[in-house]
């Protein structure tokens, strides 16, 4: 059998019962540290499981399938995801090549960014479509992400905003030679992804004066949710280019142009602003 399971956001414990009992028993287990990253060391998972684990990096995540399925329909293989295991499209992969191979499969899940968003206090029902925040480079600036944002803003949704992960990432320079070399881990913060939204909100709202989004519109940076560290605060998009919240992971919400009350009362918390009298 093989097994898709997921780690939650936190640390060790956060598996559940199901997913640990699975763990113990594999002749293999996997852990996908490519699409996320969870907050303790892999020694930490290791100690809790009472097992040693293979590190699914980049590469053996994105062309390795086959070598992970291996001996899948006779023994117990399974695939450690952070968050919940279908939270990445890459997965999803590995269950078309299980049903290919004919290997029996099963998925355990467990919390995400998806659903643990709520715990700013916008209604999870009121978001509308997800979008990735790209690193931007010197001659890169890709910015369609923005239009699923005005879109959710004209439909009065809320939008997450899920930052780049860079890990693993060959050097330009390695990519025309036989041996890889890579960049330094890096992990988008909520300061960056305003930063370029104010970009684009400068180039391309200035057509509708602004009335989709502009520097004065609030946002909600989120940092390591799950942990016993989380951090969230409310403030404008031009502030939230110069807020500072620690360590990654980091998310960011633009809230829908009219909010409701409850969701208002529970944001206050997080910030300095008079949400009830602020033009969203």
């Amino acid at each position: 059998m093989f097994y898709l399971i997921g780690l939650g956001l936190g640390d060790p414990t956060d598996i559940t019962v199901k997913g640990l009992e699975i763990v113990k028993r594999c002749a293999r287990v996997y852990l996908e540290m490519y699409t996320s990253i969870l907050g303790c060391p892999q020694e930490e998972l290791e100690a809790f499981y009472g097992r040693p684990l293979l590190l699914a990096d980049r590469d053996l995540v994105e062309q390795g399938a086959d070598e992970i399925l291996a001996g899948a329909g006779e023994e117990d293989v399974a695939l450690l995801v952070v968050g919940d295991p279908f939270g990445a499209t890459t997965h999803t992969d590995f269950i078309l090549r299980a049903k290919e191979k004919k290997v029996p499969y099963k998925v355990i899940h467990n919390a995400s960014i998806m659903n643990a968003i709520g715990c700013c206090g916008l209604q999870l029902y009121k978001f509308g479509e997800t979008v990735s925040i790209p690193y931007w480079d010197e001659t890169w600036k890709p910015d369609s992400f923005y239009d699923k944002i005005r879109l959710n803003r004209l439909n009065n949704m809320h939008t997450l905003c899920l930052l780049d992960i860079k890990v693993k990432e060959p050097t330009p320079e390695s990519l025309t030679r036989r041996r890889k070399e890579y960049q330094p881990p890096r992990f988008m913060t909520v300061a960056e992804a305003a930063q370029q939204i104010m970009t684009i909100v400068d180039k391309k709202d200035a057509l509708e004066r602004n009335t989709i989004l502009n520097e004065m519109s609030l946002c909600v940076g989120l940092a390591r949710v799950g942990h016993d560290s989380q951090r969230i605060v409310v403030n404008t998009l031009r502030k939230m280019t110069q807020t500072d919240l620690g360590a990654p992971l980091h998310s960011l919400v633009i809230p829908a142009k009219e909010i409701h009350p409850l969701e208002t009362e529970f944001l206050q918390q997080y910030t300095t602003i008079k949400l009830e009298d602020y033009n969203h």
